[in-house]
C-alpha cells in the first residue's frame, strides 16, 4: 500500500489581502513541495487552494497499489467543510441553512472533485487536524511556504527523494506538549528554551526562540522562572 502524507496551509496578510498557500506531498519514496500566491484573497481561500493542489498532485503518484492518503491541516474550516458541511450544501443547491450562498463555492466544488477523483481511483482519503504553531514540523514547513509566498519572498521548493528531505513529516510529536505550552504562555516569561539537532539554547524573547525553531523538528518551552528554566534544560538534556 502506498501511504501518501499531505500537509497544507494558507495565509493572507490582511484577510483579505496578499495571500499564499503551501503544501507538501510525500509518497513512500518522494517528497514534492508546492506553493502559490494571489494578490488579493482570504486565508480560507488559500487553505482550500492548498488542499486542492495537494490532492491533485497526489493523484499523479498513484500506481497499481491501493493508496492511503492522510491530509494534515490546521484549518477547522477545511476539515469541517469537507467532512460535514459539503453534503448538506450540495443537497440544498449550495446555500446555507440561512438561505445564503455558500462562500468560496468555486473552491469547495474543486476540493470535492479532487477528493472524489482520488477515491474513484481506489484511494482512501483521511483528514487530520493538527494545531498550528506548536512545533509540528510538516505543518511549520507549509506555513513558512504560504507566509513567505504571501510576502513575495523567494521560496525554494523541494522535489526529490524522501530520505533526502530534512523535515520530519512522519511525526506529530510534541503536539500535546506544545498545546499545553500555549496555555502556559499566558504567564509572564522568564526565558524560552529550545533544542534543535541536540543543541540546547536559552532565549530572552519568543522572537529569538521562534527564529531558531520555525520549520524544524525542534523542542521548545517557556520558563516562568529561573528554577523552571533549569528544570526544562535538565529535561531536554535527557
Amino acid at each position: 500500500m502506498e501511504k501518501i502524507l499531505i500537509y497544507c496551509d494558507g495565509a493572507a496578510k490582511g484577510n483579505p489581502g496578499r495571500g499564499g498557500w503551501g503544501a507538501l506531498v510525500a509518497t513512500n519514496t518522494r517528497v514534492v513541495e508546492l506553493g502559490g500566491r494571489e494578490d488579493h484573497t482570504t486565508n480560507n481561500r488559500m487553505e482550500l487552494t492548498a488542499a486542492i493542489e495537494a490532492l491533485t498532485c497526489a493523484k499523479t503518484f498513484f500506481g497499481d497499489t491501493k493508496n492511503n492518503i492522510t491530509v494534515h491541516t490546521d484549518s477547522s474550516y477545511v476539515i469541517n467543510g469537507i467532512t460535514k458541511w459539503v453534503r448538506g450544501w450540495e443537497a440544498k443547491g449550495w446555500v446555507t441553512a440561512a438561505k445564503q450562498p455558500v462562500l468560496n463555492k468555486d473552491l469547495w466544488v474543486a476540493l470535492v472533485a479532487a477528493r472524489d477523483a482520488c477515491v474513484a481511483d481506489g484511494a482512501e482519503v483521511a483528514w487530520q487536524y493538527v494545531a498550528g504553531h506548536v512545533g509540528i514540523a510538516g505543518n511549520e514547513r507549509v506555513d513558512t511556504i504560504a507566509s513567505d509566498l504571501a510576502e513575495k519572498k523567494q521560496v525554494e521548493l523541494f522535489d526529490g527523494a524522501r530520505d533526502a528531505y530534512a523535515v520530519d513529516i512522519t511525526s506529530v510529536a510534541h503536539d500535546v506538549e506544545k498545546i499545553a505550552s500555549k496555555t502556559h504562555s499566558r504567564a509572564k516569561a522568564y526565558s524560552y528554551i529550545s533544542k534543535v539537532d541536540g543543541a540546547i539554547q536559552t532565549h530572552k524573547t519568543w522572537v529569538e526562540c521562534e527564529q531558531r525553531v520555525k520549520g524544524k523538528m525542534a523542542r521548545f518551552k517557556k520558563a516562568a522562572s529561573l528554577e523552571e528554566e533549569h528544570a526544562i534544560i535538565a529535561e531536554f538534556s535527557r
